[in-house]
């Protein structure tokens, strides 16, 4: 389905439905007070990057990005079945294209951390865009409606916020782009921003992606290179249209391919 917004409206679009916490105290002051320059500056950076500068990240090792070696990694898929008022929602989770991505999220289903949490922004009008949900402060009834999508997970061990780095696989190339947006209309992605598809939230910062996660209501290229995608619907993509901002995720479940997350050694 492809969008006629023009360029104007989606950034509009994605200051309401995408910048969210996942920060520090700081930043998360800044987003909820200045929201639009927040993305305005976000979405500028985007279409400023060079078709170079992606080519010379990609061929950095994972390895090699500060703190990467302290998270989950998916060698392989799994397959995520949340269930959303009493119907399923089966995700193929990509560990091929995106492991650390991957990894983090079937990580956080096992965990339980995204059971019993609300979807906190709906966005189809002017035209279908996300829905978003993940936010681990919705477990806490006291947490206002409004400060939703400000959230990250805090590991119970450390005290600290777990966050990711932007994980990107351009076509051809044998690793991600890690901690850089890049321009994918010069080149293009593994992982597209394709209906169905599932992607992590983030602020400002690429490198502030967290626990909140989108559902992709339409093709929606324009994101691609900026924000990471992970997976995709393969059944009940008609409950995701149905989605309802304050619908909450009964369960979140992995149902096959456990045995591909790699944690780190505690």
């Amino acid at each position: 389905m492809r969008l006629k917004i023009s360029q104007f409206l989606l950034s509009l679009v994605i200051i309401s439905a995408l910048m969210l916490g996942g920060c520090s105290p700081q930043q998360v002051a800044s987003n909820t007070s200045s929201p639009g320059s927040t993305a305005t500056s976000t979405t500028s950076e985007a279409s400023t990057k060079t078709t170079s500068d992606a080519t010379s990240v990609s061929q950095t090792s994972s390895e090699s990005v500060p703190g990467i070696t302290n998270l989950p990694r998916l060698e392989g898929k799994a397959t995520v079945v949340l269930m959303v008022k009493g119907s399923p929602i089966t995700i193929e989770v990509d560990g091929t294209d995106a492991p650390i991505t991957a990894g983090n999220f079937v990580d956080l289903v096992q965990k339980g951390v995204y059971d019993g949490l609300p979807f906190h922004r709906v966005v189809r009008e002017p035209q279908p865009f996300v829905v978003q949900g993940g936010d681990p402060q919705g477990k806490d009834p006291k947490v206002p409606a409004d400060r939703l999508g400000t959230g990250s997970y805090i590991d119970p061990k450390t005290g600290n916020a777990r966050y990711i780095p932007l994980e990107v696989k351009p076509k051809g190339s044998d690793t991600p782009v890690y901690n850089k947006p890049f321009d994918a209309t010069t080149q293009p992605v593994i992982l597209p921003h394709k209906q169905g598809a599932v992607a992590m939230a983030r602020s400002q910062s690429p490198d502030s992606a967290s626990a909140q996660f989108y559902f992709a209501l339409a093709d929606l290229a324009f994101l691609d290179g900026n924000y990471a995608v992970f997976g995709n619907v393969t059944q009940g993509l008609d409950v995701v249209n149905k989605i309802q901002q304050g619908d909450r995720i009964d369960s979140a479940k992995v149902t096959q391919g456990a045995e591909n997350l790699k944690t780190p050694a505690q």
